[in-house]
């Protein structure tokens, strides 16, 4: 309890100090254009937050500005997943931010369906070792788990605000995919406890919306097999030796288990994107791997996207000098190369919660906003497992499921709770607004608005 009120002061004096240094920080930070940029009328901005001085770990940004009357929309704060992958890499270049890489990897085109019409948009490389937010300290990344992550997410935004002033008190929003479903409510949960004590909280969080969402290590796992089994990628064999074989309760799986995933993955997948089971993959780029953490079980992805290959475009952009001069990016000198995730981050992971359930059920109790999206062709965090936990929250039926319109055709199916919206997303995989921009906005929209999805 003492330590949790040192902090409180700490922050407290943070935001009361270096008033007249913000501007001069913030005006530092803009982004005058980026390479090969298409002209906008928006502003943006970059750089660095410290987090811990001792240590010396920093956390990279980008920050958006609205298209149109920025200073009464609301701050949107996006997060990705992995652990270990970049918000610049998938949130901003492939996902939800304004611009769009090229297959040349030298020049951008916006995104029709940016969220920055919407709201400023905020996007965070956290922990460190992601992206371009690095350590001093590398032995500390041994070390990285949700605990920290949160806690320095945290002071990011409350140091950004600092910077920032304009942004303090603003309606604040959470928003994230895939592994950011521990990251985001573990943010909210922060900022929550934090803002019991002050009777006017300048970060004025308001609620969260999270995708595709690890939330509960063993719904998940259960979801995650079935949905292999109803969508024909696994045999019945298969099925019933992984449900046999695997305790879900478990941290860590048993030989039988590892042995009975390993040999469905590697023998009866076949070559598919298991983040989009019905597009293609990126055959420019077969032998590039990258990996993602499904509870103990490593699934090996191949690069992908609504163009397959789009993260190939990522990472020769954000390698490029001009690049990272323009961002105010890699400023120390990173002794590696930029790359969308980091795979040390993902094996050396600590503390990851098992159950995301109870921080719900606190923060709606705490009378916050949130909504539950899946894409439905996603057969990694599939839409059984974020079904299979949250019907564990018991929840309250408001709004009984129905399916909801975008553009004219279906765009999913929702259901309203007391507490929680859930929405699938039809014909999306893992990265909601890379396959599917409108539904994607169209989602966001009403989450903002704190309307129901459009019936018709």
């Amino acid at each position: 309890m003492a330590s949790q009120w040192r902090t409180i002061l700490m922050i407290l004096f943070i935001s009361l100090i270096g008033v007249g240094e913000s501007a001069t920080e913030q005006e530092l930070d803009r982004i005058s254009a980026l390479p090969g940029q298409p002209q906008v009328t928006f502003s943006q901005y970059s750089g660095y937050i410290t987090v811990d001085s001792t240590h010396g770990r920093a956390l990279f940004y980008w920050f958006t500005e609205a298209t149109t009357d920025p200073q009464n929309k609301p701050l949107v704060l996006w997060l990705n997943g992995g652990p270990g992958c970049s918000s610049i890499a998938y949130g901003a270049s492939e996902e939800i931010g304004p611009f769009r890489i090229n297959k040349d990897g030298s020049s951008l085109y916006l995104n029709k369906y940016s969220w920055n019409k919407e709201a400023n948009i905020l996007f965070l490389e956290s922990p460190a070792g992601v992206g371009f937010s690095y350590t001093n300290t590398s032995s500390e990344l041994k070390h990285s788990g949700d605990r920290r992550t949160a806690r320095e997410a945290f002071l990011f935004m409350v140091r950004w605000m600092t910077r920032f002033p304009q942004y303090k008190y603003r309606d604040f929003y959470i928003s994230g995919e895939s592994y950011a479903g521990h990251y985001v409510p573990q943010l909210a949960k922060k900022i929550y406890d934090y803002n019991k004590n002050l009777s006017k909280p300048f970060i004025n969080l308001k609620g969260f919306i999270v995708g595709n969402a690890v939330t509960d290590n063993y719904y998940d796992g259960i979801g995650t097999v079935s949905y292999w089994w109803t969508h024909s990628i696994i045999s019945d064999r298969s099925y019933h030796s992984i449900l046999s074989q695997c305790n879900f309760t478990e941290t860590k799986y048993s030989s039988k288990c590892d042995k009975a995933i390993n040999y469905a993955l590697n023998h009866e997948f076949g070559d598919i994107d298991q983040y989009s089971i019905y597009t293609p993959i990126c055959k420019a780029s077969k032998n590039t791997t990258r990996s993602i953490r499904l509870k103990n079980t490593l699934l090996h992805r191949r690069v992908y996207g609504y163009d397959p290959c789009t993260e190939n475009y990522a990472e020769k952009y954000y390698n490029r000098p001009d690049v990272q001069k323009a961002m105010h990016a890699n400023a120390t000198g990173i002794p590696y190369r930029w790359t969308a995730c980091s795979d040390f981050l993902l094996k050396n992971w600590k503390d990851s919660q098992f159950s995301m359930l109870p921080t719900y059920k606190e923060l709606m109790e705490g009378g916050l906003r949130i909504w539950v999206f899946s894409g439905d062709t996603d057969s990694v965090v599939p839409v059984t497992a974020t079904r299979f936990s949250l019907n564990h929250l018991n929840l309250t039926v408001k709004t009984r499921w129905y399916p909801w319109y975008s553009g004219g055709q279906v765009g999913g199916w929702t259901e309203v709770y007391e507490g929680l919206t859930f929405a699938t997303v039809r014909g999306a995989g893992h990265e909601v607004p890379l396959f599917q921009p409108e539904r994607a906005l169209t989602l966001f929209r009403s989450f903002l608005a704190g309307a129901e999805l459009p019936k018709s």
